[in-house]
């Protein structure tokens, strides 16, 4: 009885990965000779690829070493409101909007300047009050009731109301109290949003406006989390805008929020900017570069690391033609290369070009992403 002995090598297309079989022969779709693999090595999470393999991908194997590394890093933002400049301009007191005085988004209001006029029966019942105090306190005197206590207490719930000083000294003066009351910005902005409308009924504390004081604005950028500890968060802040060539902002960071992004693993940072001339926009692309000092750090070119949610990846050789996936922690980026603060040492050969053609190879014949399963 014979025994057939089944092969560790199967031929395959170094052009079409997808044509795989146990003999030597040419392709059946572009008739090229296939080239053999030897299977043992691909099932211990090897890649193993020919010489013609390695020739028309380009892949291109250096030593790691140490090099200095600008402690430089450039992050990509949008420009936003400041939160903190921010003002919401709400109702004191129940009412109908009679007319509104402000019509759109991105207007410019001074502190002062007329809002809107509100009829409210609350309000006019206390101006009131207000005015029959003061006919008290003139017609009567009474050493049982303090009428001009009663008279400040009439007057301090027209200002809690919202209405103002002028006012109040305008309705005493005259002794005729308005049906429809005009209530002023109290503060300075641009117009981010308008919440209420003519004819909408209000009640206390509904927003009317929102406020932005664009002096200052934020910057609001992504880092990798696994960079985060290398940000410098008391560097040199400088910011460039793709919409003000040949202008550059300083600023300094304000916030590393700590909350993760699972999406995206990065972390907000927030760069606070100031803008008297009133040039930056909410909205505008930015490119955030911070900067602090040099060490010496091992790096590689920025093609040899893969990125994904699952982490950080490089392709090291382990022989002729053979490559294993290895996760690394990587730091700072600049000048086309990055950091690796841990999975490497000084002298590993790793995949600087062809990186992802490696690990599209590895995809095809193992059928799973090369860091599935993979730890740091």
């Amino acid at each position: 009885m014979t025994m057939t002995v089944k092969s560790d090598t199967m031929y395959t297309c170094s052009m079409h990965p997808q044509v795989m079989q146990d003999k030597p022969g040419k392709c059946p779709i572009c008739g090229m000779e296939l080239i053999p693999v030897k299977m043992g090595a691909e099932t211990e999470g090897m890649v193993v690829l020919s010489d013609q393999q390695m020739q028309l991908g380009g892949i291109r194997v250096d030593t790691i070493g140490n090099a200095a590394m600008g402690d430089r890093m450039v992050l990509s933002g949008t420009l936003a409101v400041d939160e903190t400049r921010s003002t919401a301009v709400s109702a004191r007191v129940r009412g109908r909007v009679e007319r509104s005085y402000f019509k759109a988004t991105g207007e410019y209001l001074h502190q002062g300047d007329k809002l809107y006029d509100l009829y409210s029966e609350e309000l006019n019942n206390a101006k009131q009050e207000y005015l029959l105090a003061l006919d008290r306190v003139d017609n009567l005197k009474s050493g049982l009731v303090d009428l001009k206590q009663l008279a400040d207490a009439a007057r301090n719930k027209l200002l809690l109301w919202g209405m103002s000083e002028t006012q109040v000294a305008e309705l005493a003066r005259t002794r005729k109290a308005d049906k429809v009351t005009s209530f002023y910005s109290p503060a300075s902005g641009y117009i981010s949003s308008i919440e209420s409308h003519e004819g909408d009924y209000l009640s206390e504390g509904t927003v009317l406006v929102r406020l932005a004081d664009l002096s200052s604005v934020w910057v609001e950028a992504q880092v990798y989390t696994s960079q985060l500890s290398a940000l410098d968060r008391n560097g040199k802040v400088v910011v460039h805008f793709p919409d003000l060539p040949g202008r550059e902002f300083s600023g300094h960071i304000g916030l590393v929020n700590p909350e993760l992004d699972p999406a995206g693993r990065t972390n907000l940072v927030r760069v606070e900017l100031a803008n008297a001339g009133g040039m930056l926009r909410p909205g505008m692309a930015a490119e955030v570069t911070v900067t602090s000092g040099e060490r010496n750090s091992l790096t590689l070119p920025e093609a040899a690391v893969l990125h994904s949610q699952g982490g950080d990846l490089v392709w090291v050789s382990a022989g002729h033609n053979r490559f294993r996936p290895v996760m690394v922690t990587v730091g700072l980026e600049a000048d086309g290369r990055v950091e690796i603060r841990s999975g490497l040492t000084a002298g590993d050969g790793v995949v600087t070009d062809g990186a992802y053609l490696v690990n599209s190879e590895y995809a095809f014949k193992h059928g799973e992403d090369a860091m599935a399963g993979m730890k740091m």
